[in-house]
């Protein structure tokens, strides 16, 4: 009977734990997914190209920063999102500065409302995303203007591909 009595014993100081979970592992992935999600989060800035515009692609090494856009589409030349001058007018200039597009980057910089245009106003730095079928003679003529206006710092926006030694 003794024998009987240590097993229910046992038995019974068994079952008044309940099934433990370990919190701890399941703590750490949760943790290593924030820092992930933190990390990945803040290195991904993308300047989208409007569906009415394909860019080139290239091999890219530097991000976007923010700054003026001018949108060359085959239709229309746009400064910051606002038509400036058709394309049949642009690629019929003659000089190697295009007015129109000059005196609206000037302008864009003059006209500062809060922090986002202020930085951009000051960076004088243009970003020109432009159709991969526009001739560059119009593109030279855009970036002159640009210069013209007094920004220093011309990009291309182009779309990013693999590198050569990426693969």
């Amino acid at each position: 009977m003794k024998k009987n009595s240590r097993r229910i014993n046992r038995m019974a100081r068994s079952k008044k734990k309940p099934p433990g979970l370990n919190l701890v592992s399941l703590m750490d992935v949760f943790t290593i997914l924030v820092f992930f999600l933190l990390v990945n989060s803040s290195s991904t800035e993308v300047l989208e190209p409007p569906k009415s515009i394909t860019l080139p692609d290239s091999v890219v090494e530097k991000k976007p920063r923010e700054t003026a856009v001018v949108l060359v589409t085959p239709e229309m030349v746009f400064v910051m999102g606002e038509p400036v001058i058709s394309m049949q007018e642009a690629l019929s200039v003659k000089a190697p500065v295009i007015e129109t597009i000059q005196a609206k980057l000037l302008e864009q910089r003059k006209n500062v409302i809060g922090i986002s245009t202020k930085s951009v106003a000051e960076s004088k730095e243009v970003t020109i995303l432009a159709h991969k079928t526009i001739p560059f003679k119009l593109l030279k003529k855009i970036m002159s203007s640009a210069t013209a206006a007094g920004y220093g710092k011309i990009s291309l926006a182009v779309i990013q591909k693999a590198s050569q030694t990426d693969i």
